[in-house]
């Protein structure tokens, strides 16, 4: 049984494990923020904030701190940060596991279009309409501020720094949000397109279902692929299998849940 675990956090199956562990004699767990909210919710166990420098620096820090097992339950977004994660554990030996809760897929009533990356959204998004709710996050709206003629709305815990698209409404909420909650903001927005990346999980798919019952068009922004030779667990339940810690007392066994 791992006695130090290393999760590089922010989502909500990264919390769901974390309370699993910090519950188990013996277990020392420690999650790794990345420091882009300031006021983030707390956590089980113990918490540090900020990147490593790299997967060098990573690397350096499993083996400091006397690391006995890494789990990236990073955004699926993460591109950089699991790379890193998945180089430095090669580089110490220390098994890891990457949690990726799995992506979404349509259905009926479903009208979407797959883009391969924010760009390629932008790129979409005149032929699609002209009232975007863009739920791509805050760090990536850098591909939009060229888009002249469209009115943006975007939501977001804080304040996105620019560069923006000229014509821009924040809007600053902390979710989940419910499919009422969704249809309401499309409503008053008169949105006529959602741009999302394919984040996955239930609770931050209302916009989604919302979108069907609208009848409005969604560009879905496909994830990264993985690096060469990495399978992704879908679940909490999976990585704690991976760990050799299926059967346990923690709050995580058997759940999945989105970020």
């Amino acid at each position: 049984m791992p006695a130090h675990v290393l999760i590089l956090g922010g989502t909500t199956e990264a919390r769901r494990l974390a309370a699993d562990l910090a519950a188990r004699p013996g277990v020392r767990v420690t999650t790794s923020l990345a420091g882009r909210v300031t006021r983030p919710a707390a956590l089980p166990g113990e918490v540090r904030t900020g990147g490593f420098g790299g997967p060098q620096g990573l690397a350096d820090w499993l083996r400091a701190h006397h690391v006995d097992a890494l789990v990236d339950a990073t955004h699926p977004f993460a591109e950089t940060i699991t790379a890193n994660a998945v180089r430095a554990a090669r580089a110490t030996g220390i098994p890891a596991v990457v949690l990726r809760r799995p992506g979404w897929r349509p259905g009926p009533g479903d009208r979407w279009y797959d883009v391969p990356s924010l760009a390629g959204a932008a790129e979409a998004l005149p032929g699609l309409g002209r009232r975007v709710f863009l739920s791509t996050g805050r760090l990536g709206l850098a591909a939009f501020a060229h888009l002249h003629g469209l009115h943006f709305v975007v939501r977001s815990v804080e304040p996105p720094e620019p560069p923006l698209p000229p014509d821009t409404r924040v809007v600053l909420a902390r979710g989940p949000f419910t499919v009422t909650d969704e249809t309401e903001l499309l409503r008053a927005h008169r949105v006529d397109v959602l741009v999302t990346k394919d984040s996955g999980g239930a609770a931050v798919s209302a916009k989604l279902t919302a979108a069907r019952d609208l009848a409005l068009p969604v560009l879905v922004v496909r994830r990264p692929p993985l690096p060469e030779g990495v399978q992704a667990v879908p679940d909490v339940a999976g990585a704690l299998e991976r760990l050799g810690l299926a059967a346990g007392p923690g709050p995580g066994k058997g759940q999945e849940g989105p970020g």
